[in-house]
């Protein structure tokens, strides 16, 4: 039964880890772990880099903790500023004892009153709160399942790139060497 450790211990990180995997591979079972690992970055991680790195130190971090499991994942959400606006989206690394798979989530964009809390140095999670009146929405759905009332809330949102990041490890024959 392949072990999976997840450098986060949010409920909705661990569980969109789980489900991509099992999506990915239907034949197996897989148990999953959540540690706490520090990302090395900033609490709100600005830009595609900072927030590339974050999912690497994530991983990197769990793989020293729990050497012994067979994936290590990190999911690293970020903001990008662009002429757009401000974009959300997340990285995924996986790594396993010879591979290395990583996916972009799909972005969107925030609201101008959640973008003046992070300004002001909120993160995403707790901008989110304020603005919609409710309490820890990052452990829960999310920015992108307040904005689009649940059709695609944070699991489904992480689920997808979890699901890419698998492909050099479900087509390795495609990735030598990755």
């Amino acid at each position: 039964m392949p072990h999976l450790i997840i450098a986060s211990q949010n409920p909705v990180k661990i569980a969109a880890a789980k489900s991509g995997f099992e999506e990915m591979f239907p034949d197996q079972v897989f148990t999953a772990k959540g540690v706490s690992v520090p990302s090395g970055v900033s609490a709100q991680p600005l830009g595609d880099e900072e927030t590339y790195q974050g999912a690497w130190n994530r991983v990197q971090g769990a793989r020293k903790l729990h050497p012994e499991a067979d994936y290590w994942v990190g999911i690293e959400g970020g903001n990008i500023i662009n002429a757009h606006g401000m974009e959300v989206m997340a990285w995924v690394l996986i790594q396993s004892a010879d591979r290395l798979g990583k996916a972009r989530t799909a972005g969107f964009y925030l609201p101008p009153r959640v973008i003046e809390l992070i300004e002001q140095g909120y993160e995403l999670g707790h901008a989110d709160d304020l603005v919609f009146g409710v309490a820890n929405s990052k452990q829960t759905g999310g920015s992108s399942g307040l904005l689009t009332n649940g059709v695609m809330d944070r699991h489904r949102f992480y689920v997808g790139a979890v699901v890419l990041a698998l492909i050099p490890f479900l087509k390795p024959d495609l990735y030598p060497g990755s």
